[in-house]
């Protein structure tokens, strides 16, 4: 690759009207932190907008060079073989297939790829794990895990497990992260491992054995980028990566 600044793609998602002038209508959106930290990190940000053509969907990730699985809806648990529980919230089946898909092409690409919150949860499902539906099915779990407020703000401790590629990113052994969340990791995708959880247990972050870099991570880094430097060196190694 030549010296030119990686583009790094963000799955984009959509909002649809409530009211207005145009009650159901839809709007590709990513949120803003996403793309401003991907820039403050030396990286070229680009909104990949959902679409429902594979070839469009190849040539959208031919055309990056590494990938952001961003957050959002819950993922519908109908793909992991299970009916939702009453305390699912909203989901959007035709962003699973996107992502899925998204995801798929991405890591026949060997690009490399972070997963984001819901982002994380796509990696596990696509590669045949599993999830809880909400924390409150999770024994053991006592943490607030979705504070509700303070998007900037850290709430809760994550331990990193030395040896992981997270750790050796981040440089830490334990770091303190916001929480935005009530689906987790359940059964976890043959290939990964588990490279952070909370002091209750809680999976707060799983990355593909082996050397390609598919990192996936339960809190929102781009929300505390400015003020929480730690956080910008998950993507900076992102962009690192996709200057291999």
């Amino acid at each position: 690759m030549t010296n030119k600044k990686p583009i790094v793609g963000i799955s984009g998602s959509l909002i649809i009207d409530e009211g207005g002038m145009f009650p159901g209508y839809e709007r590709a959106y990513v949120n803003n932190d996403y793309v401003q930290s991907v820039a403050m990190c030396g990286g070229v940000p680009y909104i990949v907008p959902m679409v429902y053509n594979d070839e469009i969907i190849r040539e959208q990730v031919k055309n990056i060079d590494a990938l952001i699985l961003s957050g959002g809806h819950d993922v519908n648990p109908l793909n992991w073989g299970e009916e939702p529980h009453q305390k699912l919230g909203g989901i959007l089946p035709k962003r699973d297939a996107y992502d899925f898909k998204l995801l798929k092409y991405a890591l026949e690409m060997k690009k490399p790829i972070l997963g984001i919150c819901r982002g994380e949860q796509v990696i596990n499902v696509c590669e045949g794990g599993s999830l809880y539906q909400d924390l409150s099915l999770i024994d053991g779990c006592y943490i607030k895990h979705n504070q509700g407020h303070l998007s900037n703000v850290a709430t809760h401790t994550a331990i990193i497990r030395e040896g992981t590629k997270l750790h050796n990113i981040l440089g830490e052994s334990e770091i303190h992260v916001n929480s935005f969340h009530h689906l987790a990791v359940n059964e976890l995708a043959n290939g990964y491992i588990v490279c952070a959880e909370s002091k209750d247990g809680v999976i707060e972050a799983i990355e593909k054995e082996g050397e390609e870099f598919v990192l996936g991570i339960q809190w929102h880094p781009e929300m505390m980028t400015k003020d929480y430097p730690i956080m910008q060196k998950l993507f900076k190694a992102l962009i690192t990566e996709a200057t291999k």
